[in-house]
């Protein structure tokens, strides 16, 4: 399978992106983004992101796939796999550039070898964390091809960055 998949994450000066199950900051103008990103596309995120949501419901105007290693785990209107196989055959149903997967820490560092693009929301601010995504920034396989303006929300700054994996053309 060619990999060409996205990731969205939120990340702070330590590629921190949550801490005792919830995000590190909540920022308005970033969930917008990750909506306009994800809208109408393919979510994949494993059981305790889903937890985290409101109501733990699947998000609205996507589909949901949903990684549980409990074979009974079901999910009212989200597709529920338990494996990377299962994972991988039910993403060929769809297009690899509609797909975006959203968390957590462990779906995050399972399907990032099957990505080539990466929108990385950066907080400038170090929080008390203990989930992490791969810091892109130092593993030599990624490079920064759109990087905003910084913003503010109160007295936090961020932008959005995005990496594309270097050599990917190679890879297909």
């Amino acid at each position: 399978m060619a990999a060409a998949m996205n990731v969205i994450v939120a990340v702070d000066n330590n590629w921190a992106i949550g801490c005792k199950g919830g995000l590190l900051v909540r920022i308005p103008n970033d969930h917008k983004a990750f909506r306009q990103e994800t809208a109408g596309k393919v979510v994949v995120l494993g059981r305790k992101t889903l937890e985290t949501f409101p109501q733990g419901m699947p998000l609205a105007d996507r589909t949901n796939i949903i990684l549980s290693g409990n074979p009974a785990y079901r999910v009212k209107g989200a597709v529920v796999v338990h494996s990377l196989e299962e994972l991988l055959d039910e993403l060929k149903k769809y297009r690899d550039e509609e797909i975006y997967i959203i968390g957590g820490e462990s779906v995050y560092r399972m399907m990032l070898p099957y990505c080539d693009t990466a929108h990385v929301t950066k907080i400038d601010h170090a929080y008390e964390a203990d989930a992490h995504f791969p810091d892109l920034d130092a593993s030599g396989e990624w490079e920064i091809t759109a990087d905003s303006e910084e913003q503010t929300y109160f007295d936090i700054a961020y932008r959005f960055v995005k990496y594309e994996r270097k050599n990917r053309k190679e890879r297909k």
